[in-house]
């Protein structure tokens, strides 16, 4: 029978197994960090998108309420109109008869006129301003879905550190930093516009 070896292997095994845990403590240190990070940015982004998609409901509200007005102020343009046309309809009869119809007739037909005209720049003030809330509405709208997308990115980068940790995997976590890096240009494009 061959004799064993006079070499101790139960210090060689201790030796390789602290090392093993050395080199994987600081391998999960790094997923831990990165994975806090990923996790402090996807925050970020979650309140930004809160924030970009209320505000864009506030200023689609507004137009809602604006678009009401220039309704309003257009039906009342369309009210002096029939007044006016009242007026004029009222003169028919003089005019027929040949006879001069009272002032009052054309002096009503004119004010009516004019508060046509005021009443219509009302109105086209009112769906300028409802455009303007729209186009606001809109480019926060474009800005949430950025901040939104980044969120699912960090949320996916989160995962990939879990499992890496999990399975000790190199691999797994580069793929982790990849979706974390898209998550950042996510998060930050929208910040620049």
């Amino acid at each position: 029978m061959p004799e064993q070896p006079e070499v101790e292997t139960e210090k060689l095994h201790e030796a390789i197994k602290d090392e093993l845990e050395r080199e994987g403590g600081a391998f999960l240190k790094q997923i831990s960090l990165t994975t806090a990070l990923l996790a402090v940015l996807a925050a970020l982004a979650s309140l930004q998108a809160g924030a970009t998609v209320n505000a864009a409901l506030v200023l689609k509200t507004e137009a809602a309420r604006l678009q009401a007005e220039a309704s309003d102020q257009w039906a009342y343009y369309q009210a002096k109109g029939i007044k006016a046309a009242v007026q004029d309809a009222a003169r028919a009869p003089w005019l027929a008869m040949g006879r001069k119809p009272p002032s009052q007739y054309e002096e009503r037909v004119k004010r009516y006129g004019e508060e046509q005209t005021n009443i219509q720049n009302k109105a086209r003030e009112k769906e300028r301003e409802r455009d303007e809330k729209l186009r606001e509405s809109d480019h926060l709208l474009h800005r949430h879905h950025g901040f939104a997308d980044a969120v699912a990115l960090f949320q996916v980068s989160i995962a990939l550190g879990a499992v890496a940790a999990l399975t000790r995997s190199r691999l797994v976590w580069g793929g982790s930093l990849v979706a974390g890096g898209a998550g950042i240009v996510f998060f930050v494009l929208p910040l620049l516009h």
